[in-house]
This record gives structure tokens, C-alpha cells and sequence, in this order.
């Protein structure tokens, strides 16, 4: 019986809702243009809201930012 792979990680869907994340670097890749920095190079994200990726997609796939700001588990840093 041949092993089963698991399915690739989508870059540009968030890992937790499954939504399009809007990831500016990920947009620049799709289409070659120049993006400004992602919103989320701005913000701080905790430990629990990070500890919730699915191990897969860690490092490969951004959350949104609906999901970032739904615990308020992104914070503004000083």
C-alpha cells in the first residue's frame, strides 16, 4: 500500500479559519508586484495564539488578521 502524503499547506490561507490571509508577501509572490511590508511584520503575536497552528503549517502559512485580532492575541509593540 503506498504511504499517504499529507496535503500541502496553502501560504496564502490562514491556518487556523481557512480564510485568505492577505499575506503581502505571499501577494507579491502570486503576481511579481511590489507589496509594502505585511501588516503582520508590525505586530507581536502571543505564545497561545501561536501554539494553535497546526504543526504543518508553521513557518509556511500566515495567520489573518481576523484570526490575530479575534483574542486580541496581536499587540502593537512599544
Amino acid at each position: 500500500m503506498p504511504a499517504t502524503s499529507a496535503p500541502a499547506v496553502n501560504p496564502t490561507v490562514c491556518p487556523l479559519c481557512g480564510h485568505a490571509n492577505q499575506c503581502a508577501m505571499e501577494l507579491e509572490k502570486a503576481t511579481g508586484q511590489p507589496q509594502g511590508p505585511c501588516w503582520c511584520t508590525q505586530m507581536d503575536f502571543s505564545a497561545d495564539l501561536l501554539s494553535r497552528i497546526p504543526t504543518p503549517a508553521r513557518g509556511v502559512a500566515c495567520v489573518c488578521a481576523a484570526c490575530a485580532t479575534a483574542g486580541r492575541d496581536v499587540v502593537q509593540p512599544e
